[in-house]
């Protein structure tokens, strides 16, 4: 299976380059996406051996991902796995992705709500009720929905059309991936957090992803 790795990454020269090499070790074709940094992140990631799309400005991870997904359709590519930049995600749970894709999953998503380590509580407890909205939505289980780690096979992704810019884009790919009748699964991935601060504001980003489920329920 020909695999692309997607990388949406903003202030990540902490992370990107060890991440990057790791993925390249082990063989995958490697795109980060910089999303308007103003550090050393694109010339890290390139110099680590990725080809780096540059966003002139900071324009969100979802509309980073609309466009590493736009340039990896143009490739023979048989999927995509999506990473965080901030190594948070594992090269090593990789193959648990890509074994479950092989099973008959057209998206796979990873689950780190079994063992969450350092996962704040609030955070825990908001993805879980999120995770249930979707689940319902999709008519799919779907543990951990909130999960940046993730296999897209590339007929899955030529299917879905997407339009959210931030962090509600993770919602979104489930819903159109479901509504297209594609498979959803899940696999357990280890979840690290290195001291970095996140990029995901909770009040905002919650109020975001509600607005984004209103906007659903009155168009169903």
């Amino acid at each position: 299976m020909k695999i692309c790795v997607i990388i949406p990454a903003y202030n990540e020269e902490k992370n990107i380059r060890w991440l990057v090499s790791s993925l390249k070790k082990s063989g995958y074709t490697v795109l980060v996406i910089d999303d308007g940094s103003s550090d050393e992140t694109s010339n890290e990631a390139a110099s680590a051996g990725a080809e780096v799309l540059r966003n002139r400005v900071n324009q969100g991870k979802g509309a980073s991902l609309i466009r590493g997904f736009s340039h990896v359709q143009r490739g023979d590519f048989d999927g995509v796995i999506v990473m965080d930049g901030d190594g948070q995600h594992l090269p090593e749970d990789i193959p648990a992705l890509l074994s479950a894709a092989g099973a008959g999953g057209n998206l796979v998503v990873g689950n780190r709500m079994a063992r969450p380590g350092e996962m704040p509580l609030s955070r825990w407890l908001t993805n879980k009720f999120m995770s249930f909205l979707l689940s319902c939505f999709t008519r799919q289980r779907i543990p951990d929905s909130q999960c940046g780690f993730r296999f897209i096979s590339a007929s899955t992704l030529a299917k879905l059309s997407l339009s959210c810019s931030n962090y509600e884009i993770e919602s979104e790919m489930l819903l159109a991936a479901g509504r297209s009748g594609c498979k959803i699964l899940s696999v357990p991935v280890k979840s690290v957090y290195r001291g970095t601060k996140s990029q995901i504001d909770p009040l905002l980003d919650t109020v975001r992803f509600f607005r984004f489920i209103w906007r659903q329920l009155r168009y169903r």
